[in-house]
């Protein structure tokens, strides 16, 4: 740990919050001159004091450690790089379409890679008027079912959340050029073409 860099970080941390060095220890219950020794390079805070530092200046306890904010590269905004993560605890879908840290339930999320389909896991694609009708014989038990299907364009992601025990089928707007995606609670993340 580089003492100058995390006190750099925090530094301009607390300036980009409009802060003075007084508000931020006044928030963390601290002096100002612990603050002022942080940002000095003379010293690191203590590590009880970092998880309310890290939600006081909106950024992970990892990167406060490390003193470096390293900013992703610009993705252009590509809706087709989404990248898909499922929280194993509470079943939470998160997305993220450029490189990203992702957590829930105080879990660091991997992204998931899609399979191509197979026998087991596919979809049956309809064209009814404007619409998708979207079909599978996939079980929708508790314990094993498809909790979302995902229709990603260059410019739209339209995802819709399914449960246990429902139908198998939904019906999607027509949207071409698009890539269809699908969870399976107990085999991953798949990828399908309309």
């Amino acid at each position: 740990m580089d003492s100058s860099q995390i006190g750099k970080l925090i530094r301009s941390l607390r300036v980009e919050k409009n802060m003075t060095q007084l508000q931020l220890a006044t928030r963390m219950n601290i002096s100002d001159k612990a603050v002022s020794k942080w940002e000095r390079g003379l010293g690191n805070p203590d590590v009880s004091l970092l998880p309310e530092l890290s939600e006081i200046l909106g950024v992970n306890i990892e990167k406060i450690l490390a003193g470096d904010l390293q900013p992703n590269e610009d993705d252009r905004g590509n809706m087709k790089r989404t990248k898909f993560f499922v929280c194993p605890n509470c079943g939470g879908v998160l997305t993220s379409v450029g490189d990203a840290e992702i957590s829930c339930c105080g879990r660091k999320l991997d992204k998931l890679e899609p399979k191509t389909t197979d026998q087991e896991h596919c979809l049956h694609v309809e064209e009814i008027e404007f619409d998708y009708y979207i079909t599978f014989s996939h079980e929708m038990t508790r314990t094993h079912y498809i909790s979302f299907i995902a229709y990603v364009t260059p410019d739209k992601m339209l995802l819709t959340r399914l449960y246990p025990e429902q139908g198998p089928e939904i019906r999607i707007p027509k949207m071409y050029g698009g890539t269809l995606y699908f969870y399976c609670t107990q085999h991953g993340l798949w990828r399908s073409q309309p």
